[in-house]
């Protein structure tokens, strides 16, 4: 199994100096195969939409690193864990620059990059950002299309959604094309994962909150419309993310964790230690912890 754990990006643990570097070297020499990043740009007080599950937002998003330096760090202190995001709210950065931190990023890892991108759900966040909430999905799809040229093309122009890049050299180019992967369970995201994403980011809970088939069945369905699209379905990549509640114990996270991957077969799966450990030697104790069960599993 390829398991790997979240950075210490959120709650107390990423308030740690020199935290982020510290973990991802010692998880990588522990065994972790991917280490992930999350992206949270406020925690408002009184949000217009709650977190789900919560009344307001939970504690743990008070404080949060930006996800890019964390993958840079990462990719310094490290040499094989592949380096993910799930997600990255793209739809919330001028598109050009994004482009290029994930460029750069892909260029420091040598090639580990794996973009898990989404568009988000926070009102307050688009507004902090002076982007309309309401123009996300085709903001999205216009950053796919502008992804594929930056990273393909010496010569990159593009007319996107409020902004222009005139005729431009970009000779930086990553070491592999990165596998983008989508987030999202509704039709239209669902459809733009079949048409366009090298993969999806699927997410199991502990204790679990819907069966199994409801991704199995997804995933049948995805590459089915890959099928459809034209594209070859077994090429869709998975890249699961475990979310495990704050009581959760690691036996029974472990347990599900082999139970899902068994199941799904995903080609990457990391459990979200964000509301498990309060400290950077806690994320550290229990990515050691997992990797010993789930190898007994």
């Amino acid at each position: 199994m390829r398991l790997g754990f979240s950075l210490p990006v959120f709650g107390k643990a990423a308030a740690t100096p020199g935290g982020i570097a510290r973990y991802a070297k010692a998880a990588e020499q522990a065994g972790a195969a991917s280490l992930w990043v999350g992206d949270r740009l406020l925690s408002p007080v009184a949000p217009v939409v709650a977190y789900p599950g919560y009344d307001t937002m939970p504690e743990e998003f008070h404080t949060a690193q930006d996800p890019f330096t964390a993958l840079a760090i990462a990719a310094a202190v490290t040499e094989n864990a592949v380096l993910g995001s799930s997600t990255i709210n793209a739809t919330q950065y001028q598109p050009a620059n994004f482009a290029r931190l994930l460029t750069s990023i892909d260029v420091a890892s040598n090639g580990r990059l794996l973009p898990g991108l989404g568009i988000g759900w926070s009102p307050d966040e688009y507004d902090a950002v002076g982007i309309p909430m309401s123009e996300r999905g085709k903001r999205l799809d216009d950053l796919l299309d502008l992804l594929g040229k930056w990273w393909t093309q010496d010569l990159v122009s593009h007319t996107g959604i409020g902004y222009t890049i005139a005729e431009t050299h970009v000779d930086l180019k990553p070491v592999r094309k990165p596998p983008v992967h989508l987030a999202g369970f509704g039709e239209k995201a669902l459809r733009r994962v079949a048409e366009r994403a090298d993969g999806w980011l699927p997410v199991w809970s502990v204790p679990e909150q819907f069966p199994a088939t409801v991704l199995t069945d997804t995933l049948a369905k995805l590459r089915a419309g890959a099928e459809q699209a034209g594209r070859d379905p077994q090429a869709l990549g998975v890249a699961l993310r475990v979310n495990a509640a704050p009581e959760a114990k690691p036996e029974a996270i472990a347990e599900s964790v082999v139970q899902i991957v068994s199941t799904l077969e995903p080609d990457e799966v990391f459990v979200d230690l964000t509301y498990l450990t309060s400290s950077v030697e806690e994320h550290i104790d229990l990515t050691g912890r997992l990797l010993e069960l789930t190898a007994q599993g």
